[in-house]
């Protein structure tokens, strides 16, 4: 990660540069490093697959949010994120089909005679799929993993997601000869151009079939769950969105799967609330104990932490327990704090014994509220006024 380029400096635009403009250098980018326009040079498509996830975080609202924020770690598939890392041509195509398109083809075929048919989906790619994950305090402070079972589309076990009844039953595509793509001449205030799409028969696929399979009905996928582990870092927070690439709903005809995204929710605590980092609990104490000082234990959310109250504690007084918050996701910084809130527990019902002591109290002078800004004089001063 360390190694990698900055993003804009990749696509050759500014970090204000618009979508729209976002869009245009990707395709110049692209189309001068594509491997059709130069064969066998590994530097340039390792310049193109260096592109397409440039563009992939940039295109994207969320992560290019977080890219801006965090940079490569704010989208490190390795945290969690839904990163562009380990993109190979297959998903460059099919997820970029409106740069290179219709369904991906190469845009240079016509003119290098290019067979890019290894780079394309047998079929047509399934979508994503969203599930909500909630978690504890405790889970989101250390980290978690969640064995899930999501209801989806499965790739067909009678014909192993081809939608064919069998082998036999797969011939090559009379439309297209079996290349996936026709060659279309239109005619422009430029001249005649000749143009390449992806063949409306077999949908890039080079292939129909003739005998379709009788459990799937020729969709190569059926209704069906699957166990999925997920692995959730520490210090997500409510809102946000993980994914994992290939687990989504299977594609038609043997055609690659969507994502799924795992939106999260925190559940609420029976002691703890959280801000940002840090964890917030509030502490109530007797008078007593806050006039004259003590020590009490209190909850964290790895064990129980006892603590001093100095004599004279006010209510409204923090106290900080540093390191005993939630990690940054990104793992930037230090885990966040606990902060004690002081509460002064105020007694609702009072015996007779009770009253009388707090009658006797109640005049003392030390009992007397003292805000260090002559109080007690100001009110003396406005009683003669009004007076």
């Amino acid at each position: 990660m360390a190694n990698k380029r900055d993003f804009y400096e990749i696509l050759g635009v500014a970090k204000t540069a618009t979508a729209k403009e976002i869009k245009k250098a990707y395709r110049q980018v692209a189309m001068k490093f594509h491997p059709d326009k130069n064969p066998g040079d590994k530097a340039a498509e390792d310049k193109f697959k260096e592109a397409a996830e440039a563009y992939e975080i940039l295109s994207d609202e969320q992560k290019k949010a977080r890219y801006d924020r965090y940079g490569h770690a704010g989208v490190d598939p390795q945290a969690g994120f839904g990163g562009g890392g380990g993109m190979n041509m297959e998903d460059i195509f099919a997820n970029f089909s409106d740069i290179f398109g219709e369904g991906g083809g190469s845009p240079f075929e016509s003119f290098f005679g290019g067979n890019t048919r290894s780079r394309r989906s047998a079929g047509q790619k399934g979508t994503n799929l969203r599930i909500k994950v909630s978690l504890t305090l405790e889970e989101i402070a250390e980290g978690v993993t969640k064995k899930i079972k999501v209801n989806k589309q499965i790739a067909c076990d009678t014909c192993a997601g081809s939608g064919a009844k069998d082998s036999k039953s797969v011939s090559s595509c009379g439309t297209c000869k079996g290349s996936g793509y026709v060659r279309q001449v239109k005619s422009t205030f430029l001249g005649q151009m000749q143009t390449t799409t992806v063949c409306p028969t077999c949908s890039g696929s080079g292939q129909q079939i003739t005998s379709k399979c009788t459990s799937c009905k020729g969709e190569g996928r059926s209704a069906g769950a699957e166990t999925i582990e997920i692995e959730i870092p520490a210090g997500v927070e409510e809102g946000m969105q993980l994914s994992m690439r290939g687990k989504g709903n299977a594609g038609k005809n043997g055609g690659p799967k969507g994502d799924l995204l795992i939106a999260i929710e925190e559940k609420s605590h029976e002691h703890f609330s959280r801000d940002g980092q840090n964890i917030m609990f509030d502490l109530f104490l007797n008078f007593a104990d806050a006039a004259l000082g003590t020590s009490v234990e209190v909850p964290t959310l790895g064990k129980l932490v006892k603590i001093t109250i100095p004599a004279g504690t006010p209510a409204g007084k923090i106290f900080r327990l540093r390191g005993k918050g939630i990690p940054s996701v990104q793992g930037y910084s230090q885990k966040g704090d606990q902060l004690i809130n002081v509460n002064i527990w105020t007694p609702k019902t009072l015996s007779k014994g009770d009253k009388e002591l707090l009658e006797k109290m109640r005049g003392l002078p030390n009992f007397q509220p003292q805000d260090g800004k002559g109080q007690k004089g100001f009110f003396a001063r406005m009683k003669d006024y009004f007076e």
